[in-house]
């Protein structure tokens, strides 16, 4: 897995990444996908770009596609997490970018939005699996109605449940996980079972970890944290009710002691250790963060749901990353017909043997299913997966001086909840005002 989703979020800075993407306006104009550029026969190196957290995963895609063909030769280019927006622009800057990049998912808006990446549009819509596709990868990728990114993998965030000890609480999973009372009451009934037993774990200090897990809740109850388009964007925390019971039920778990003391401090590190170790019943996370590392013993007893609203419905975060191809791209039909190979089925039902979830809704096959059950939920509700888009989304939620960590760690574990509102929708505002929105 190389970098873990929260290691990644963390280690992301905006400052210089937003310096560098200035330069983008000079970049090469609007490459055309319908042109001879794209007809030609395939073949030659194709340049290709992966964040480094994603070289087990991308390394394995390659050989496969290398021992399909032998007319196309990838040229494999790992780029460490955190730098990989501003090496990227600074590349593009230079005249030096790749053909084809695979980057994450929210930070392709970044590029998309300064008009640096080509329109796949009719690519997209001619591909035969088109409606199967993970819908908030695309939305991410979208503008003004057009589409200038493609799914390449799923990194989903769900409600990873420890049934033995659901099971010893007398605790049925489906009505324990509809809703905030649900998950209260089994948390509570978990806890009671003895000492060093919890119903619940959150990465309390880590921004990353709780925007990948926090967010869907309040998604559930069909509302947003960060309204309008890019360009006119604002915060939508103060008098926003899902969000405000959100942080009311989270500082619940933490005031009732019902999450482990631990969560206080923790950065993402300790993310899944009380779970692995059978002492909490419900942790939000990701497949490759619980199921990799996951003790044998603990698999047997896994089930995932997707994460509720305050009074049902469900969401989870579409992280992941998206393919796009920069206007500069000197090998473009190479490049789409890499992208071809790697959404095929082949590819993306085994995409759970590295930590990841695939992007197809189809590819949840009778077989698949009863090899990767764990990773099916996100597949079964395609439409309840969703990607922010503002174009400041790693200030406002993904810094660890950020609004959105500020906001979580006053209300969850001061109980001003209130007040941590109203100062998260000044932070918001301010950091919108200041033309990353």
């Amino acid at each position: 897995m190389g970098l873990t989703r929260s290691r990644f979020l963390a280690a992301l800075g905006a400052g210089g990444a937003a310096l560098a993407l200035n330069g983008c306006a000079e970049s090469p104009a609007p490459l055309d996908v319908t042109g001879p550029a794209l007809a030609r026969d395939p073949r030659g190196t194709l340049r290709l770009w992966i964040r480094g957290g994603l070289l087990a995963t991308g390394q394995r895609l390659v050989d496969s596609f290398h021992a399909a063909q032998d007319r196309i030769r990838i040229e494999l280019t790992p780029v460490q997490d955190g730098q990989y927006v501003t090496k990227l622009a600074t590349a593009i800057r230079g005249g030096r970018e790749p053909d084809l990049v695979e980057m994450d998912d929210i930070n392709s808006a970044l590029f998309i939005h300064r008009g640096v990446f080509a329109d796949l549009t009719p690519l997209i819509n001619e591909l035969p699996f088109r409606e199967q596709l993970s819908p908030g990868h695309l939305a991410v990728g979208k503008r003004d109605g057009r589409y200038y990114a493609v799914p390449s993998l799923a990194d989903n965030s769900a409600l990873w449940c420890n049934r033995a000890l659901l099971d010893r609480a007398k605790v049925d999973i489906d009505d324990a996980t509809g809703s905030f009372e649900g998950c209260l009451e089994a948390a509570r009934a978990v806890s009671a079972l003895g000492r060093d037993t919890y119903g619940w774990y959150l990465s309390g200090n880590g921004a990353g970890a709780l925007s990948f897990t926090v967010q869907p809740h309040i998604w559930a109850a069909d509302t947003e944290l960060v309204t309008g388009s890019v360009g006119s964007q604002r915060g939508n925390i103060e008098g926003n009710e899902p969000l405000r019971r959100t942080l009311a039920f989270l500082h619940t778990l933490w005031s009732e002691r019902l999450m482990p003391r631990g969560a206080f401090s923790d950065d993402g590190i300790r993310w899944a250790t009380d779970f692995h170790a059978g002492k909490v019943a419900m942790l939000p996370s990701g497949y490759g963060i619980v199921y990799p590392k996951a003790p044998r013993a603990l698999r047997d007893d896994l089930d995932v749901r997707l994460l509720c609203g305050p009074d049902g419905g469900r969401a989870f975060f579409d992280g992941g990353s998206n393919y796009s191809l920069p206007n500069g791209s000197r090998n473009p039909s190479a490049a789409w017909e890499f992208i071809r190979f790697s959404l095929a089925l082949k590819q993306q039902r085994a995409l759970p043997e590295t930590g990841y979830i695939p992007v197809r809704a189809d590819a949840a096959s009778p077989g698949f299913r009863a090899k990767y059950p764990l990773a099916v939920p996100p597949l079964d509700d395609m439409d309840a997966g969703h990607a922010p888009l503002t174009l400041a989304y790693n200030r406002i939620f993904n810094q660890s001086d950020g609004p959105w960590l500020a906001m979580i760690r006053r209300a969850v574990f001061g109980g001003e909840v209130g007040a941590a509102m109203r100062e998260a929708q000044q932070g918001i505002d301010e950091i919108l005002r200041q033309g990353d929105a």
